[in-house]
């Protein structure tokens, strides 16, 4: 599906300043493909910086493709993990269905990239929202849309706001399904039912298919984690069959789950749905939404996803790494680095050092506390740099305007090689 390859490769034509964080002075002024071309090394960055490993991101973009194709389901990937257009691009040359985002805006962003195939995991009530939908959707009838609805009283919601807009296409849209204290979504499978059927007397709507999150279930692998997120997309697939048997749809189906933390489950539950040539009466297509994989870590998913090492024998890389410089050694089993909370993400797992033997006990907004039992001053002195493991891309990726790209997180000076954008 496409992607506007010219609007991607312009980022190279912006301009460098201390708006970017961690980048050098000498880099301001110069386009990116300037600075680029003068080959820099990761060690003439300021600290803090986070990074991206060039050949970790590679891997995992060609593990999961490979991994969904041989699941038989397709793979739209979050792109609210990254908000970078660069990486969108990759992940739609490899093969990605489209992508999903999780605000409106989000999917402004990506539409002024050409984004042609966009899935909003969410309700879409807001009225400006509704309305440039409608109207991009007119003006482009190649752009294909899709969003949520988890109640009758958003159907309706949506019916008015866009009962303003003459001539506009209907918005296909998908019901979610929910779960007791879980996230959005209609909480059984007959307040489901009755959303389809609003739907099905909407004259803006059209139903595409079903979904939701199983990931608001559950947050580890214990067998009573496992157990439910199965009930769950046992559901999820019950209202789908259900819903085609009851002649809900009008065309082709979707059921849509997976984060990135129960895929192989999405995939055992859900997997055997997808019919996309029509056999058993609707074709089906089964859709995957897991965004975190592109960059995955050393943290929540490398304890929980089914593609981490060791549960994978082709598994997924932590792509990502923060640098941290030694600013204090105020005693003599503490060491102060600078970096903290508006550069790392913290919610899912403190950072952890990877380069010597210690553990960060907290970060302030710009410092990290890091203990090292036993150890002396002279173990760190000042100025030393510190390579972190992180937890969570999604907290990542946001604190950071410009991330440089890495051709090797090991070596002894690695190379930037690429600098990623992102829209937060």
């Amino acid at each position: 599906m496409a992607i506007d390859e010219k609007a991607v490769a312009a980022l190279e034509d912006r301009t460098l300043g201390p708006e970017h964080k961690g980048l050098p002075p000498a880099a301001w002024g110069r386009t990116v493909r300037q600075f680029l071309d003068s080959e820099p090394a990761l060690d003439g960055f300021e600290t803090p910086v986070l990074t991206i490993d060039r050949s970790a991101v590679a891997s995992n973009i060609a593990v999961l493709a490979d991994w969904a194709a041989a699941s038989g389901v397709r793979l739209a990937p979050h792109g609210k993990t990254t908000m970078s257009p660069q990486l969108w691009a990759r992940q739609l040359a490899a093969g990605s269905w489209g992508l999903t985002f999780a605000t409106i805006w989000q999917v402004q962003v990506a539409r002024s990239f050409g984004v042609g195939r966009i899935m909003l995991a969410n309700a879409l009530v807001d009225p400006v929202g509704l309305r440039w939908v409608a109207a991009e959707s007119a003006q482009d009838p190649a752009f294909e849309f899709v969003c949520w609805v988890d109640s009758v009283e958003t159907v309706a919601l949506m019916d008015e706001h866009l009962r303003g807009e003459p001539g506009a296409a209907r918005i296909r849209v998908i019901v979610e399904l929910g779960g007791p204290h879980g996230r959005t979504g209609a909480r059984t499978v007959d307040q489901a039912h009755a959303i389809a059927a609003a739907v099905g007397q909407s004259d803006r709507l059209i139903l595409a298919g079903v979904g939701g999150y199983e990931g608001a279930l559950a947050h580890d692998r214990s067998p009573e984690a496992l157990a439910a997120v199965r009930r769950y997309l046992d559901e999820v697939a019950r209202l789908h069959r259900e819903l085609a048997t009851a002649g809900a749809y009008s065309g082709d189906a979707i059921v849509t789950a997976g984060g990135s933390a129960y895929p192989d489950l999405v995939v055992e539950r859900l997997a055997d749905l997808a019919d996309e040539q029509g056999a058993q009466g609707v074709p089906t297509t089964v859709i995957l939404r897991s965004g975190a994989y592109i960059i995955h870590d050393d943290g929540f998913y490398a304890g929980i996803s089914p593609l981490a090492a060791p549960r994978s024998e082709r598994p997924l890389r932590s792509a990502m790494h923060g640098w941290a410089r030694t600013v204090s050694r105020p005693e003599p089993e503490l060491a102060l680095l600078d970096a903290g909370k508006r550069d790392l993400p913290f919610d899912e797992g403190l950072p952890v050092p990877q380069n010597l033997e210690g553990t960060v006990s907290a970060l302030n907004d710009q410092h990290a506390f890091l203990r090292l039992p036993g150890a002396t001053a002279a173990d760190l002195p000042v100025g030393t740099v510190v390579r972190l493991g992180l937890s969570h891309p999604c907290t990542a990726f946001d604190k950071w305007r410009l991330i440089p790209v890495i051709d090797d997180a090991d070596a002894e000076c690695p190379r930037v090689v690429d600098l990623l954008h992102t829209f937060f």
